[in-house]
């Protein structure tokens, strides 16, 4: 199994919606997929409907191990598709952490326990604490969802810099930069045409093309379904079907 983090310390980016729509679009050309909800505020878990009696919290502990293995609290969503779901008690979790020792591969040993899995997609938190970090070096890869702002384009150098400082503290060496995924990119717009171009050329890889603004996401939250399912055909979809083929040469040069 090949474990992506979706990460950026900022909230409001796209990786919820990047998360659950590459799920959908990975599963349905035949790979099985893993869905894992390492955000304490539960909005992967929320947007599918989900109210769980056990959650990561279950399985990750806080200072002491959790009571849990991870098989026990996985949800099916769809043929190919399953959900490890999160609840506010995650937060908790962090802050037990802080007092554990190993706390950077709690997210790594969890995953240990289920290998019947192509992919791992793990949506992070809004922020650069423990829960992001045991994500970070769980994962092979790491996609970084971003908006064309100038105000993001800062966020995206702190992060960025942040995954360097990480390898070299010895956390995960290896792990790669898959790419960075523009979200609610307006073409229309001046200044996200000049940020989608700054970020082009401080010679990142950006995955192309960028993810048109849209309300779809909203209202297939609303509808609690996948936006892919929502809206298959669609602007939105169709750009995150793109991307999915970039990720897939990606896994391919990557393999198991």
């Amino acid at each position: 199994m090949i474990t992506i983090a979706l990460a950026n310390q900022k909230g409001g980016v796209g990786k919820t919606t990047s998360t659950l729509a590459l799920g959908s679009l990975l599963a349905q050309s035949g790979r099985r997929v893993l869905l894992v909800d390492m955000d304490p505020q539960s909005s992967l878990t929320q947007w599918l409907g989900i109210n769980p009696a056990s959650s990561l919290a279950d399985v990750i502990g806080g200072a002491e191990s959790g009571t849990l293995a991870m098989p026990a609290i996985i949800r099916q969503l769809s043929p190919g598709m399953d959900l490890a779901p999160s609840d506010l008690t995650l937060s908790a979790c962090e802050l037990g952490l802080v007092q554990r020792w190993g706390r950077e591969n709690v997210l790594k040993a969890a995953l240990s326990k289920v290998p019947d899995y192509d992919v791992c997609l793990v949506d992070c938190p809004p922020s650069l604490g423990l829960l992001t970090v045991a994500a970070l070096t769980a994962a092979a890869g790491v996609l970084v969802p971003t908006l064309p702002a100038a105000a993001d384009l800062r966020g995206l150098r702190l992060f960025l810099g942040t995954l360097e400082k990480l390898k070299a503290a010895g956390l995960n060496p290896g792990l790669q930069l898959v790419g960075i995924i523009v979200c609610q990119y307006d073409k229309r717009l001046n200044s996200h045409k000049q940020a989608l171009e700054a970020i082009q050329a401080a010679g990142l890889p950006v995955i192309l093309p960028p993810v048109p603004r849209s309300v779809r996401a909203q209202e297939a939250a609303g509808a609690k379904q996948p936006l892919t399912a929502y809206d298959p055909s669609g602007r939105v979809t169709g750009a995150y079907q793109e991307i999915t083929g970039d990720i897939i040469k990606w896994l391919s040069q990557n393999p198991i």
